[in-house]
């Protein structure tokens, strides 16, 4: 097992456990928990909890997981695009990242503004192997065509997305809307206030934070992730870091011009490093959903695209 990778852990049979809670005439929806089997600590606790839509007319289905972003509300568009998915019979595993506050304490929801460096490292490393865990139980389901595995991600959930999809080949495809790489860059360059102080340095210390993660970047292409200490640990949970192994592999990037979290500028780095299709509207970061119909309608597509290959 290698002492570089965060978000390897033991091979074991999964644990999940499933509670039918509704059904229709084309799918039934499971209220799903599953032990966390990660080896960091973070406050969400042992237990990591979604939804599973399986389809009612399919034998063996595609699966698609969904990867919310940042605050519970950032699952209500992704829960939206459910029922079309399903009714075209790709099964749709919804999961609710260790920082939604349902994984949550009371006590701790308050703390998810003030987490530690230690945590947010914990909270993606648990993420990431929440989803490499769904994908083991896909395995041994029986109903899973373990062919045509999508992660679906916004925002938070497309950097988990994209570095579990970077780290697992069973991960085929990819869609992942505003989303982007060099966490440094976009700390240094968004245009959020709240932002400012936190995560800002003097400009000198930004731009050789810049060039040691480049060399870095530079580095595991030549020898191998797995072979590359990282100067920074901050590396091992930045998606530009695995955008290069999604190589060959169907993505798709849905962008917003004018996004004030993650600047064009960083998702463009992320588009060139894994060689991805990127569809860009004229939106800001939350406003992109103004656009509702148009991103289901591009992501539908993709995802028909993907069936007729």
């Amino acid at each position: 097992m290698s002492d570089i990778n965060p978000f390897l852990y033991p091979l074991k049979q999964p644990d999940f456990n499933l509670r039918l809670i509704k059904q229709n005439q084309h799918w039934r929806c499971y209220q799903v928990e599953f032990t966390v089997i990660a080896t960091g600590y973070f406050p969400g606790g042992k237990i990591a909890r979604g939804e599973y839509y399986e389809p009612t007319k399919t034998d063996k289905a595609p699966l698609a997981i969904l990867i919310h972003g940042w605050g519970d509300h950032s699952v209500i568009p992704l829960k939206l695009m459910v029922d079309g998915l399903v009714c075209q019979g790709t099964a749709c595993f919804v999961l609710y990242l260790p920082f939604h506050t349902g994984r949550l304490s009371k006590e701790l929801v308050f703390k998810l503004s003030h987490l530690t460096p230690d945590e947010w490292f914990a909270g993606y490393q648990i993420a990431v192997t929440n989803v490499r865990c769904i994908i083991d139980w896909a395995g041994q389901n029986g109903k899973t065509d373990l062919n045509s595995i999508t992660v679906l991600g916004l925002s938070l959930g497309a950097f988990v997305g994209s570095m579990t999809m970077g780290i697992d080949p069973r991960i085929k495809a990819g869609i992942f809307i505003v989303n982007g790489g060099n966490t440094g860059k976009i700390m240094q360059t968004n245009s959020v206030a709240r932002f400012g102080k936190k995560y800002r340095v003097p400009e000198a210390e930004y731009l050789q934070n810049q060039k040691n993660y480049f060399e870095y970047l530079c580095e595991v292409a030549e020898k191998g992730f797995d072979n590359v200490p990282p100067a920074q640990r901050t590396y091992l949970i930045d998606p530009l870091t695995y955008a290069s192994m999604l190589k060959g592999r169907p993505v798709l990037m849905i962008n917003a011009l004018w996004d004030e979290i993650i600047p064009r500028q960083a998702s463009l780095e992320f588009q060139r490093a894994c060689e991805c299709e990127m569809v860009t509207y004229p939106t800001t970061h939350a406003s992109i959903w103004a656009l509702y119909p148009l991103i289901v309608r591009r992501i539908n597509l993709f995802l028909k695209n993907l069936k007729s290959s």
